[in-house]
């Protein structure tokens, strides 16, 4: 199996060395090359078509942001994982290149003067991401945290659908849950959607500052409120409210609806906030009528929650592999036969409003499941 090829860029001589050195001791990666700004990655990208590109976003003559915009302009759709700040500024900037059409993003490394303390940050960090951004068949991946299989190995995984069903009195609640890939996804499927009849909670993985970031930027942009979770959250129709980094967000029952708390419970499928939480909670507090929707993601986060949600009557949507940065999530529950329909990202928000606009049911067959040429049976 040919190695991962990447393209480490980065202003800074440290952080160059502290990437290549990182990637360098993996033998499935190899470092082919670096650039000191966005400019000359550009070019290097032309000469060593590398299978990756790791981005800085603040540096001279061309930044990360603009580099990206340039990249895809061009038609590539090679992954590019950013690195960013943890600072306000830093969280901006991070969604700007997410917007531009960067994949992901890992954290810069916050102490360079620790080099091993930093070199097992970065590497935590990006090795997952770099093995499920550009999958290969390697020894051992499924037992690494945070790894997903690659798609030969999928292939062989039928995905079974459940026949769909809908509470008697409607559903109460949406919940979502994504992760890789998942800002601009989420962002694509509530440009879709109006001010809904029932409350939306979301967790999407991502560190404090940057969940309020992103809170506020989609705010800005629909006919309905989008908030970052507060302490008790009143969760009403015609908002979203997104669980803020580092704290889980759970759904409790209060006066005839539903409240979010949050909470710092230990990290589940090393996520804080997790989607199981969310989900689980959510069952909790309304039994069936909840309708959750599992976006792009690296991992399994989701699949146990909503195991716990169709058990209780409840509903899964699931984007569909050929439209997900990762089909990590949403693969884990659909071969799981978790899923009543497994779709595209832009018929995602169809087949809510259509569950949503309807008490019960109507007989008039199953939905449409495309799973991007996985088998499929309905059951």
């Amino acid at each position: 199996m040919q190695p991962i090829r990447v393209l480490v860029v980065d202003d800074s001589v440290v952080i160059r060395r502290l990437v290549t050195g990182l990637l360098a001791e993996d033998p499935r990666i190899e470092v082919v090359g670096t650039a000191i700004n966005g400019r000359a990655a550009l070019q290097k990208v032309a000469q060593f078509q590398p299978d990756l590109v790791t981005m800085d976003i603040e540096m001279p003559e061309m930044d990360g942001i603009e580099a990206v915009r340039r990249l895809r302009a061009s038609g590539s759709r090679m992954p590019i994982i950013m690195f960013s700040t943890l600072t306000e500024r830093g969280a901006v900037a991070t969604l700007d290149a997410l917007a531009a059409g960067a994949s992901d993003y890992v954290p810069k490394p916050a102490n360079v003067g620790s080099v091993g303390r930093s070199m097992e940050q970065v590497r935590e960090a990006l090795i997952p991401r770099i093995m499920s951004l550009v999958p290969r068949v390697f020894p051992r991946q499924a037992d690494r945290p945070g790894a997903v299989a690659a798609p030969a190995a999928r292939a062989a995984q039928a995905v079974t659908c459940r026949q769909p069903r809908q509470p008697a009195g409607g559903y109460r609640l949406l919940v979502i849950g994504s992760s890789t890939g998942g800002p601009e996804a989420v962002n694509t499927l509530l440009a879709s959607l109006p001010p809904l009849p029932v409350p939306v909670a979301l967790v999407q993985h991502m560190p404090p500052l940057f969940t309020r970031q992103f809170a506020a930027r989609l705010d800005r942009q629909f006919p309905f409120s989008v908030v970052e979770a507060g302490p008790d959250e009143a969760l009403v129709p015609g908002k979203v409210v997104i669980a803020p980094g580092d704290h889980h967000l759970e759904v409790v029952a209060a006066a005839g609806g539903f409240r979010g708390r949050l909470t710092q419970g230990p990290p589940e499928n090393y996520c804080r906030p997790a989607v199981d939480v969310l989900f689980r909670t959510a069952a909790q507090a309304a039994g069936g009528a909840v309708l959750s929707v599992v976006l792009t993601g690296m991992g399994s986060d989701g699949c146990k929650g909503a195991k716990v949600l169709v058990d209780a009557g409840g509903s899964v949507l699931a984007q569909d592999e050929a439209t997900s940065v990762v089909w990590g999530m949403p693969g884990a529950v659909a071969t799981a036969g978790l899923t009543e329909a497994v779709l595209p990202l832009k018929e995602l928000a169809a087949e809510i409003m259509r569950r949503l606009s309807q008490p019960a049911l109507r007989s008039t067959g199953p939905v449409p499941v495309r799973t991007g040429g996985a088998a499929v049976t309905q059951r």
